[in-house]
């Protein structure tokens, strides 16, 4: 059990790493903590272990503890390798059963954030009852504390980190004004009989200093 904990504490690292590099976005916050404080939900469908329902809402769970909405090739690339998710009929199949587990109020599914995204999925909670009246509990009570810790963490980060993308996004407004302002005057410049190199030269210095700039905030 120890071995295991270590391996989920270190997915969880994991995906903190990855996760600072991407905002979790209103709708997936919303999914989080609603699952995460959850209690036991009816199910009209059963969840017994070895079958492809149990078998999925455990995957798409395993996901979640890492804060990360799964599509089907994610789940199925878990559950049955790389070779599985270029099955095309077998991926249908998977989504069939995850619509009826949505029709089942087990699965959520997310909004796409394009139209050419597969759908990713969510659980509606971490303990189930099934149509056998089975109680189902796919995550202990020690994962879903370092999850909310860790969601509560990023979150934090995120109250954090919107003051400075104010400012980056000011400082990025006002060096976008001086670079067009920059090229204008060079343009202007140009277009003299006479070029003047009171106003070319200086144009010409700030207009390449602030786009150098624009580039590293940018980038």
């Amino acid at each position: 059990m120890e071995g295991f904990i270590t391996l989920f504490q270190l997915k969880l690292l994991n995906r903190r790493k990855s996760l600072s590099q991407r905002r979790l976005t209103p709708i997936e916050i919303q999914f989080l903590q609603e699952a995460l404080s959850a209690g036991y939900k009816n199910s009209s469908i059963r969840l017994r272990e070895g079958e492809y329902q149990y078998d999925l809402a455990k995957a798409i769970a395993s996901f979640q503890l890492e804060l990360y909405f799964p599509d089907v090739k994610d789940i199925i690339k878990r559950l049955y390798g790389e070779d599985r998710t270029n099955d095309i009929q077998f991926i249908r199949k998977i989504q069939t059963i995850l619509k009826k587990m949505e029709k089942s109020n087990i699965v959520r599914i997310l909004p796409k954030k394009k139209p050419w995204e597969l759908q990713r999925y969510a659980l509606s909670s971490f303990t189930f009852q099934d149509v056998d009246k089975n109680l189902i509990v796919l995550a202990t009570d020690k994962q879903i504390k370092e999850t909310q810790n860790l969601l509560y963490a990023i979150l934090s980060q995120q109250e954090t980190y919107k003051p400075k993308l104010s400012i980056i996004k000011a400082k990025t407004g006002i060096l976008a004004f001086i670079v067009v302002a920059s090229y204008m005057a060079i343009l202007w410049a140009l277009i003299q009989p006479v070029i003047n190199p009171i106003i070319f030269v200086p144009a010409f210095s700030i207009a390449v200093a602030c786009s150098i700039l624009l580039g590293k905030i940018l980038s």
